[in-house]
């Protein structure tokens, strides 16, 4: 597999993981809206404080998702995005089996698995973080040969 073929993999799932991520969290936040989510939290998990973890993965799904989309701070939106998705799996949906038409780990689970690979592997060529990778670079290059 050659630098561009991998680079190009790279922006795809990022693109459609920030599309995916992006989408729900504008749900979330324009559509629901964060009290029902929160609420809705409180219903269906154990999880304490369900107002305060409906804000975080409202934004981490709306803020990640955009950084993933245009590739900026890919492996902390990434990470991010891989943790709720993981406390969504466990603290909702394991008791469902497996299948998401059963309310099951199956989606959340391939989320998990696509935001662990991302920090992994960054976010590759065609991205802001590898413009922002070379341009300091070649500032530390041309700092370097000036200092010389």
């Amino acid at each position: 597999m050659t630098r561009t073929s991998t680079d190009t993999g790279l922006l795809i799932i990022r693109i459609i993981f920030g599309v995916i991520l992006t989408a729900h969290g504008f749900q979330k936040l324009f559509l629901i809206g964060p009290g029902q989510v929160g609420e809705t939290f409180s219903q269906i998990s154990s999880l304490p404080a369900p107002g305060i973890m409906a804000w975080i993965a409202i934004l981490v799904e709306l803020l990640g998702g955009l950084a993933l989309i245009v590739g900026i701070a890919t492996r902390i939106a990434a990470a991010a995005a891989a943790l709720v998705m993981a406390g969504a799996m466990v603290t909702v949906h394991l008791g469902n089996g497996f299948f998401s038409m059963d309310g099951g780990i199956e989606y959340t689970l391939m989320l998990t698995a696509v935001g662990v690979a991302l920090v992994l592997t960054g976010a590759g060529r065609f991205s802001l973080d590898a413009k922002l990778e070379r341009g300091t670079r070649e500032q530390a290059a041309t700092v370097h040969t000036t200092q010389v």
